[in-house]
């Protein structure tokens, strides 16, 4: 389930990228073309994967019996609140007939947005470090006589 998380937290980043590099062009959002259409993918997929955060983590805390669970049950309150917030801000950009440069420079600055994301990076690199513990136990106990 971690994979899950994973991707949903790649999916939510590699949007945030997009958008950063479609906020420095300076387009009015009707000159946008393919540039425009992307954005909108972009933010569909993010606001798909956003979506689906909360439940993906709840599952991962089960599943990989993440401890002490009161800790990471807290925060699951905070992810989830972080997450509705920000799908609410994508959601209204998506609305707009037209996306300029502007509007995503803003959705970029807002603290909903910018909340989640931390949220990620902190989740991400908890998962990593876990990960990472996990592999090396694996290759100690498979190198053991």
């Amino acid at each position: 389930m971690a994979t899950e998380i994973q991707r949903q937290c790649e999916t939510i980043e590699e949007c945030y990228e997009f958008t950063l590099s479609y906020a420095a062009r300076g387009v009015s959002g009707e000159d946008a073309g393919d540039a425009g259409r992307q954005l909108r993918d972009y933010l569909t997929q993010a606001a798909t994967a956003m979506r689906g955060l909360a439940r993906s983590y709840a599952e991962t805390i089960e599943q990989e019996q993440l401890a002490p669970a009161e800790k990471y049950q807290a925060f699951f309150a905070v992810l989830k609140r972080d997450a509705e917030n920000a799908v609410a801000a994508v959601d209204l950009v998506l609305a707009q007939a037209t996306i300029g440069s502007q509007l995503i420079d803003n959705l970029n600055a807002s603290i909903h947005l910018r909340a989640l994301l931390a949220d990620l990076f902190l989740v991400t690199e908890i998962l990593e470090v876990r990960q990472t513990k996990a592999v090396a136990a694996a290759d100690g106990a498979a190198g053991s006589p």
